[in-house]
């Protein structure tokens, strides 16, 4: 199976980029996963919020596939803990669906097209972050899913 994380955005602050990377190399050794990186909406100065959640929503739903299951990480999704993030995410690998998608939006969320389109919501806190450290904070837990699932040393209960 292959996991994806679908951010609109370069990651452009270092030390997140290089904490991005380390677990992406780390996510490497349990599944097939990637970054994508979409485009930030250009010349939003004089587009509202909506306009832009639009344009970020077409390259979102140009990029996944009818077939992968799509998760957005979305401040009204379902919170878990580490240890029941990870039995969501095996009932994900063992349903057969060849790919997961997790979804961080741009600054003002997701357009309704995106919200139709996902299979699900996941919220990593009802605290606000930044979207770079979004993802820096997705890639640790879902390496620790792993982690767990293979019942090694890293998460300690």
């Amino acid at each position: 199976m292959r996991i994806s994380l679908l951010v609109v955005g370069r990651t452009t602050t270092g030390y997140l980029k290089t904490g991005i990377d380390e677990y992406a190399a780390r996510l490497s050794h349990y599944a097939q996963f990637d970054i994508q990186y979409l485009q930030d909406a250009k010349h939003t100065r004089n587009q509202s919020e909506a306009q832009q959640k639009t344009a970020e929503g077409r390259q979102i739903l140009a990029t996944v596939d009818n077939s992968d299951y799509v998760l957005l990480l979305d401040e009204r999704g379902r919170e878990y803990g580490s240890a029941a993030f990870a039995q969501f995410l095996q009932k994900r690998l063992l349903s057969g669906v060849k790919r997961v998608v997790f979804v961080v939006g741009g600054p003002y969320g997701f357009s309704p097209e995106v919200y139709a389109r996902a299979n699900d919501k996941l919220s990593l806190s009802q605290m606000t972050f930044p979207h770079e450290l979004v993802r820096l904070v997705f890639g640790e837990q879902l390496y620790r899913a792993f982690t767990i699932l293979n019942h090694e040393p890293y998460h300690h209960e």
